[in-house]
């Protein structure tokens, strides 16, 4: 799928969701009421809600400090639940709209749990793990309990912060699947993430288990200019002489304009699209999840319920207007369900010095 261009925001300065609700695109309204089961004037109230919690989430984690834990979406999206350690501060997260929920530990103590996990990666065998803002704890999945067990104590973290549990997933990067599609790699397939410009050269970003630095793509003609794969799976390709544009292909090839990168909260809908699957949506889970695909260990991912299937790599995933990031793998698929990963796009954005392109 080919993105491209209009007006430029930079991943310093990402344009925040605007007062008013935005009008959603019919094909978005589509997808949304098929994938999670809505109804038209369900999904406009959820994308409303959604956008408010943005910035109320935006607000309440520079105002908590220290103290914030979290934040994240009731199932319907008419409720934003944030976390603290600070019971004082109850009044001021109502005053925002939000639910306050009292825990023991920051996002900054969950956070340093999960990176001692990450820095034992191949000393256990763990198949993900992630900041679960939703119960405070750092969730670690394994095929079994003793391997999750062998993580946690290979990491020396403390076992309170941990919740262990069994899992049938097993994360594979979505790629090598010939079929019609926006870009290639040699004989390999992917598909495009979000329209870029560095500088002026145009291009996009996409998975960096797609192509390493040097890799020569068609369809658009480029060069995978920069790629990180496994620790972070990102990559930019440089695409001279092709037409950036602020779009993301949604339901039956109508285009979804991008309007900036505001990530979106834990709950959040979001919506996909890949050169196998096309456009489909779910619910953000988690962010900052570490997958451990057999190519090795990915940190920094966002946890979805979007289904996605090879040959979807690369591709978008956006909330409402807002670009979220770039798909990077995940289990199940689009006939039976499945969970999904993508490498946010701020980080590829800030890494390559890149500017997304915007409408």
């Amino acid at each position: 799928m080919a993105l491209c261009l209009a007006g430029p925001v930079t991943a310093a300065h990402a344009e925040p969701p605007s007062a008013a609700p935005e009008q959603a695109p019919p094909a978005m309204v589509d997808a949304m009421e098929r994938d999670l089961g809505l109804t038209e004037q369900q999904v406009h109230t959820r994308l409303a809600n959604e956008q408010r919690a943005a910035a109320a989430e935006a607000k309440l984690s520079t105002q908590l400090g220290a103290s914030y834990a979290g934040s994240w979406l009731n199932a319907d999206a008419s409720k934003l639940n944030v976390a603290t350690t600070d019971k004082a501060a109850a009044a001021s997260i109502e005053a925002q709209g939000a639910q306050p929920v009292v825990v023991s530990l920051t996002l900054a103590q969950l956070t340093a749990v999960k990176d001692q996990l990450d820095a034992a990666a191949d000393k256990g065998a763990g198949a993900l793990w992630f900041v679960d803002v939703t119960t405070n704890t750092v969730a670690v999945q394994a095929a079994t309990q003793e391997a999750g067990e062998a993580l946690v104590a290979a990491a020396g973290v403390d076992r309170t912060a941990v919740r262990i549990a069994v899992t049938t997933e097993s994360p594979q990067p979505f790629i090598d699947i010939i079929g019609g599609a926006p870009y290639y790699i040699g004989s390999s397939r992917c598909s495009v993430g979000f329209s870029v410009t560095r500088a002026s050269t145009p291009g996009f970003v996409t998975a960096g288990h797609c192509g390493r630095t040097g890799a020569r793509t068609t369809n658009p003609t480029g060069t995978f200019q920069g790629s990180s794969f496994p620790g972070n799976d990102y990559a930019w390709v440089a695409a001279p002489g092709n037409t950036v544009r602020p779009w993301v292909r949604g339901s039956g090839g109508q285009n979804v304009i991008v309007r900036g990168s505001t990530q979106a909260s834990v709950g959040a809908s979001i919506c996909r699209s890949g050169s196998t699957t096309g456009w489909r949506c779910g619910t953000i889970q988690q962010h900052n999840a570490t997958v451990r695909y057999p190519q090795g260990t990915v940190t920094g991912l966002t946890r979805t319920s979007a289904c996605a299937q090879p040959g979807d790599s690369g591709g978008s995933f956006i909330s409402g207007s807002q670009a979220q990031g770039v798909t990077s793998g995940g289990s199940g698929n689009c006939s039976s369900g499945g969970t999904t990963y993508h490498q946010p796009v701020n980080e590829i954005l800030s890494t390559y010095g890149l500017t997304l392109v915007v409408g």
